[in-house]
């Protein structure tokens, strides 16, 4: 395991030891930060912990890693109301404003997370930037039908665009989500200057689905530093902590 890899697993341990307790409903992020909280998880109900509680994933995939860690799950339509979701997010402003969505998981990762009682992120320190946008692309999530013609709109917003794709078997086709959906990657030359304007544009656009900027949701983000733990919270000073 790389020095990276190692602090994406600190900030999930210390998120699962903190935050989860047993007879929770959780949401169970998606990436490869959360995938470590999923470990953890396991790794207190093989320990005789967290016997009660019940994940809602965010995605097929987390659904999948889930069973095989035998972390017992259920549905928003069961338990509309999660007491806490940890995931990871792509970029962390000073403010706790978030661009999710690399893995492509951002609609119902949006979804979850806002019917969560508390959202904690978990990261390593480089996914911390002054600006939004400023190291990877926003992810727009849209509807397959049409979405060539969302490029002058996007282009009209500053956004350079360019289609998701994956290879299966030896082609090149679009990226699908686990609704369906294509995503548009949109690289901004400059960062992201205000994103709550962008972010209602983007959703009032007919042929948008959702889009990667997650603002004003993360109640606390676990950064893992080599010195150790931040908590970062609305208008606190992170602190430090061991991450024993």
């Amino acid at each position: 395991m790389n020095a990276t890899e190692h602090l994406k697993q600190q900030a999930a341990q210390y998120a699962v030891r903190h935050y989860v307790e047993d007879h929770m409903i959780v949401g169970l992020g998606t990436g490869s930060t959360a995938r470590y909280a999923l470990e953890a998880i396991a790794a207190r109900r093989a320990a005789g912990e967290l016997q009660h509680i019940l994940g809602v994933p965010t995605s097929q995939a987390t659904a999948r890693l889930a069973r095989k860690l035998d972390i017992p799950l259920t549905t928003l339509e069961a338990h509309p109301v999660i007491d806490v979701t940890i995931d990871g997010a792509d970029e962390v402003a000073p403010d706790l404003s978030l661009i999710k969505g690399g893995g492509g998981a951002l609609l119902w990762e949006k979804i979850v997370a806002l019917a969560s009682h508390r959202r904690v992120i978990v990261v390593d320190e480089s996914k911390r930037v002054d600006r939004l946008g400023t190291r990877i692309p926003l992810p727009v999530e849209v509807v397959p039908f049409g979405w060539r013609t969302l490029w002058p709109f996007l282009e009209g917003l500053g956004a350079i665009p360019r289609l998701r794709m994956r290879s299966l078997e030896g082609k090149e086709l679009p990226f699908t989500t686990d609704s369906g959906h294509y995503i548009i990657d949109c690289e901004f030359p400059e960062g992201i200057v205000d994103p709550q304007p962008l972010a209602e544009t983007l959703k009032a656009q007919v042929g948008v689905v959702e889009h990667g900027l997650f603002l004003n949701i993360a109640t606390e983000v676990i950064v893992a530093t080599s010195q150790g733990i931040e908590v970062m919270r609305h208008g606190e000073i992170s602190a430090l902590h061991s991450v024993r």
